[in-house]
């Protein structure tokens, strides 16, 4: 990124440093509102129409379960890992998720929209639209995932990396950019929002994908 023709360098986001300590495998049936879980393994569960709205999962690790249509909202996540989940309508809308890695999820229209999202890392998998309308995300990385139709409407993105992941059909509408780096994504189909890229960074080859779009948007007609 140029400015006052002096190169500005772009902040990187900062990622998780987990360190999960022994844990003990979850032996309970069923999630439960507002609930404290502290230290556990989840592993190879159907946690699917569980409701745990509130709850609060500290240093634990949630690997291979089904969460379709789990209810997280307002939950908090912290120095976690969710590995291999799999699910559909998994419902996190404000929920806090901090010191998380997310890895090789397979997950359908998960429900993220007003949550928080610090030091993220999003590794690997695929996830079918996402909703984080309205969501803060700071210190996020997207990495080798792929993301089809992701709704980042209205969200505020700081210090968030895009690298070697596929955005297919993304909404940017309304959004508010610092330090969101571009230039590594392997796909980058906008289809809404490209008036909100500023604060964003992006390369030359993406620039030239782009240009028909910014074109459109301010008002210039290209005439062969």
């Amino acid at each position: 990124m140029v400015r006052n023709g002096r190169q500005q360098s772009v902040k990187a986001a900062r990622r998780p440093e987990l360190r999960l300590p022994d844990l003990a495998p979850w032996e309970g049936r069923e999630l439960e509102p507002d609930g404290d879980y502290d230290g556990l393994e989840f592993a190879d569960l159907d946690l699917a129409g569980q409701e745990g709205v509130g709850a609060r999962f500290m240093d634990c690790a949630v690997r291979r379960c089904a969460l379709d249509e789990a209810g997280l909202a307002k939950a908090r996540i912290l120095d976690s890992v969710l590995e291999g989940v799999r699910g559909v309508g998994t419902d996190l809308s404000g929920a806090s998720l901090r010191d998380v890695e997310l890895v090789d999820a397979r997950l359908g229209g998960v429900q993220l929209h007003g949550a928080g999202l610090e030091r993220v890392v999003v590794r690997g998998g695929k996830i079918d639209y996402l909703n984080l309308r309205k969501a803060r995300l700071r210190d996020v990385v997207f990495e080798g995932c792929v993301l089809v139709e992701p709704d980042f409407g209205g969200a505020v993105l700081e210090r968030v990396e895009f690298r070697e992941c596929a955005l297919r059909g993304v909404d940017f509408s309304g959004v508010r950019m610092a330090d969101v780096d571009l230039r590594e994504a392997a796909v980058l189909e906008i289809a809404r929002g490209v008036d909100a890229l500023a604060g964003a960074v992006i390369s030359p080859a993406q620039l030239f994908d782009l240009a028909p779009a910014l074109a459109s948007q301010l008002g210039v007609r290209v005439v062969p």
